[in-house]
């Protein structure tokens, strides 16, 4: 079984549905719960770390995911099975969840393909001298909490894209994965804006603990990949153990997306499908617990 990834938020541990531009993958452990019709589905968060920010500070209010096909649904919708609601706002600060997880909640629904994850976030106060409650500090001014806007994200949601499978009658997971480094944008007039194709969908073939990642680069000079599929093979095997949907963005000539696949120690071989592409693989990389394997460029060709 395949699975894939899909690019965003470094945040392994802000969803405990948490690469690369957004991973995803299936779920193939055993010893799940829910009937032939149903499986079970964790949702967890976890972050790439930043140069630039010193924190990063969200509040998650409802989490639901997306069936395919439903992706034009309303947020309110019946058909949108939901993670997990918050009484309170779920506060975090994503830059502590680096090789962490934080489990935002376990969800029985029906069995079947999901296209998206939706995150209704807490809105920022409107009125004057109120803390954001979404907001960034800087490394160079960590004192300072400046907005972090989210349009869209308390109404409709911040619509986290990327391919993800609940197998019936066992537990599935995927990691939300936060990279403070391409999700925040910084605008001319000096707002900080969040992307949700900076957040990506990683799906594992079972809950993690420990866990270490391989990440690099997709790249494209001759034309536009568009989307791309990677998975992580352990070396010796022909299933992968997590996947992914990366997209791409045109940037210093050339299409490129980000990737970060989590998965425990061991040794793994990365394969990348994009349609109109060669497929590609690389070599056996090494993965350590709590360290990042970086891969470099993978650079994509085009058929003939």
């Amino acid at each position: 079984m395949e699975r894939k990834f899909q690019g965003i938020f470094v945040v392994a541990a802000m969803f405990l549905l948490a690469g690369l531009t957004v991973f995803q993958l299936p779920g193939c452990s055993g010893g799940g719960s829910g009937s032939a019709s149903t499986g079970t589905l964790q949702v967890s968060l976890t972050d790439a770390q930043s140069d630039a920010f010193e924190n990063v500070f969200i509040s998650i209010k409802e989490i639901r995911v997306v069936p395919a096909g439903k992706e034009g649904a309303a947020d309110d919708d019946p058909g949108l099975p939901v993670v997990a609601t918050f009484a309170t706002p779920h506060r975090v600060d994503i830059l502590t969840l680096r090789f962490q997880q934080d489990i935002l909640g376990t969800v029985i629904l029906p069995a079947g393909n999901y296209n998206q994850v939706r995150l209704i976030l807490e809105a920022n106060p409107s009125a004057p001298g109120l803390d954001p409650v979404n907001y960034v500090t800087l490394k160079t001014d960590p004192t300072t909490k400046i907005p972090l806007k989210t349009p869209s994200g308390q109404e409709s949601g911040l619509k986290v894209l990327g391919k993800f499978t609940v197998e019936p009658g066992v537990i599935n997971a995927i990691l939300i994965d936060f990279d403070p480094n391409t999700a925040i944008v910084i605008r001319g007039n000096g707002d900080y804006n969040l992307k949700p194709t900076g957040i990506r969908i990683v799906q594992t073939d079972g809950p993690l603990t420990d866990f270490g990642s391989l990440s690099g680069l997709i790249v494209s000079t001759f034309k536009d990949f568009s989307s791309a599929t990677v998975s992580v093979i352990p070396q010796g095997s022909s299933n992968a153990v997590a996947s992914g949907m990366v997209f791409s963005n045109f940037s210093s000539n050339r299409w490129e997306g980000p990737f970060a696949a989590f998965v425990p120690s061991g040794d793994y071989r990365v394969h990348v499908r994009a349609n109109g592409f060669a497929n590609y693989s690389t070599q056996v990389q090494p993965v350590l617990a709590g360290q990042d394997t970086f891969i470099g460029s993978l650079s994509l060709v085009p058929l003939p």
